[in-house]
């Protein structure tokens, strides 16, 4: 449902909700020797550095309205990465109209609302398994707000931010606020599912599973590629150089790793 001007609630004071967005992806590759897996390694940590989460999260800040305020950030050694970015309230340019609807966010186009202060942060994860072919990269992000917007509206630009297999989003509404006669408001825009928050195309690529707690305002949805081409999961070289038998071990190991992260369990391995 779509508030309009007419519909929007008036509060007391400060909207105090927290709304806060978790957002966790992962990327599979398989390498063949302890030579590529620490080359994917290397590139990981080139491609994902802290400059360059900087300056993702500075377009996420850019797209929910906020002012930087301070920004700390560390590449790690053997490898990964994390910014942590405090923001604050930015000016209003112009009201958005759908600040309230289920909808895609921009790309990148800015939105503006209330914030409070706020916070951004990133993370992120490169490993691999010490026997077998499998490397993983997770990168965590988690942007949480106070006022009016919502962080969902970064959602759009983070899923196309990242070379991403593997997707599990948490959004949660904490606190609450009051409207003018003093009744306490615990959720002040209507949400059925994250999945409304992402682009058609997008949500057409990726296998989904909802787990929401309406009640608790939490909404869960993790995602996992619907189709497989064995290519975009070797590291310097493509299928052709390998057997078909070659072929059908390593699709069987990536999708046995792709299924244990989206399902979230060990699995067996026949």
């Amino acid at each position: 449902m779509k508030l309009t001007s007419e519909q929007r609630i008036t509060l007391h004071g400060f909207n105090n909700l927290t709304k806060s967005l978790s957002f966790n992806m992962y990327d599979i590759c398989f390498t063949k020797t302890k030579e590529e897996r620490e080359a994917y390694i290397a590139y990981i940590d080139q491609q994902y550095n802290a400059d360059r989460l900087t300056a993702i999260l500075k377009s996420v800040a850019d797209i929910i309205g906020a002012h930087v305020l301070n920004i700390s950030k560390q590449d790690y050694d053997p490898q990964g990465s994390s910014v942590t970015m405090l923001v604050s309230e930015g000016p209003i340019e112009k009201e958005p109209n759908e600040s309230f609807e289920e909808s895609p966010g921009p790309l990148p186009e800015a939105v503006v609302a209330h914030l409070n202060t706020s916070h951004i942060t990133v993370h992120t994860y490169p490993e691999y398994h010490p026997d077998e072919g499998i490397s993983t990269f997770r990168a965590d992000i988690d942007v949480s707000t106070c006022g009016e917007i919502s962080p969902l509206k970064a959602l759009n630009y983070l899923i196309r931010s990242f070379d991403t297999d593997i997707m599990t989003m948490d959004y949660r509404v904490r606190g609450f606020t009051r409207d003018i006669v003093g009744h306490k408001l615990f959720i002040d825009h209507e949400i059925s599912s994250i999945q409304n928050y992402i682009p058609t195309e997008i949500q057409e690529m990726y296998q989904m599973i909802d787990v929401n707690v309406y009640q608790e305002n939490i909404f869960h949805t993790k995602c996992k590629l619907r189709e497989f081409d064995l290519n975009n999961y070797l590291f310097g070289y493509t299928k052709d150089s390998l057997s078909k038998e070659e072929q059908l071990e390593i699709e069987k190991s990536v999708k046995w790793e792709m299924d244990e992260i989206f399902y979230g369990k060990n699995m067996v391995f026949t």
